[in-house]
């Protein structure tokens, strides 16, 4: 028997009804179905009485849900889907991403295109597209604590975030470096659109084979964003002795960071597979998300560009 999954928003009443028709549409089909909810890739959130809360990356993956999975489908926004990737990604699971949210930068398609999209999955008419992910450890005494997978970004900080920090920072081989800065973002491709952009980072391109390493306001004029290949492991160093951090992972879990740890930071063994119903068209997703490329009102014309004659506002003839 062919299995399917579905991973949706259980707090969002279109997700719920979505999940419940498809469910009953596949299984009506011969499909087996495997369903959850995107709370399972909540990763939890540390306290001060309880600064180490998290499940290993290889527990996340919920029940019914195997490497024989052909497919799953998530409905919800953005937090959804990094949440079923955490969960997905071991399984190499490929994801139908549907926005039923707000933003909706990592979906695929709208909640009114459902039908159509599931129609050319079920065909085979799809590609995938792989994103990188990473593994954010947080390592003590040598030995790992804390872990996560991470899409977009892992966050370094102060609580609350104002103040100023001071990293030491090993980007591979490289010699270390020392940043003082209000924080670090270590970002993936896929997450230079998410924080790392408000915080004055470039946009990578998802095919890019690089990881990006950006200050949160640092106190230097030099210290600015680095891209560098994502083979280099990075490991971060809190050179604040007397004061804690917090580490946020896609923005949604953290741990907190005692002077005597380090963070270890490197590129997954999992991706995060995207299924694609058209080519992909990351600058076309930059316009209509972020605006980006948009033509500006006061350029010329392509025909003021050549020279040729043009009409004006009023429609009087200008040679």
């Amino acid at each position: 028997m062919v299995k399917a999954g579905i991973i949706y928003n259980e707090s969002k009443d279109l997700a719920c009804d979505l999940a419940e028709q498809v469910q009953k549409t596949l299984e009506a089909q011969g499909w087996q179905v495997s369903v959850a909810t995107g709370i399972g890739g909540i990763l939890g959130y540390s306290r001060p009485d309880s600064p180490v809360c998290h499940t290993p990356i290889d527990r996340l993956t919920p029940p019914g849900f195997q490497d024989d999975i052909k497919f799953a489908l998530v409905l919800g926004g953005d937090g959804t889907v990094l949440s079923a990737f955490r969960q997905l990604a071991p399984c190499g699971i490929p994801l139908l991403t549907i926005n039923t949210g707000h933003l909706g930068f990592l979906t695929e398609g709208y909640a009114q295109e459902l039908d159509m999209a599931l129609k050319q999955v079920l065909l085979g008419n799809y590609t995938i597209e792989n994103r990188t992910m990473l593994t954010v450890q947080v390592l003590r005494d040598d030995t790992a604590i804390w872990e996560a997978l991470s899409l977009n970004e892992m966050v370094l900080h102060k609580e609350p975030l104002t103040g100023m920090c001071h990293f030491e920072v090993d980007v591979g081989h490289h010699a270390r470096v020392d940043i003082a800065a209000d924080g670090l973002i270590l970002s993936t491709p896929t997450g230079s659109t998410a924080y790392a952009l408000s915080a004055g980072g470039p946009v990578i391109t998802p095919g890019v084979s690089a990881l990006q390493l950006v200050p949160i306001c640092p106190h230097s004029l030099a210290s600015r964003a680095l891209v560098f290949a994502n083979t280099e492991p990075v490991r971060i160093y809190p050179a604040n002795p007397f004061r804690h951090l917090v580490m946020v992972v896609d923005g949604n879990a953290g741990c907190y960071i005692q002077p005597q740890d380090q963070v270890l930071v490197q590129q997954s063994p999992y991706s995060a597979r995207f299924i694609r119903l058209r080519s992909p068209e990351f600058f076309h997703v930059l316009r209509q998300k972020l605006g980006w490329g948009l033509p500006h009102m006061a350029k010329p014309r392509p025909e003021e560009r050549l020279g040729k004659p043009t009409t004006n506002p009023l429609g009087k003839y200008n040679p």
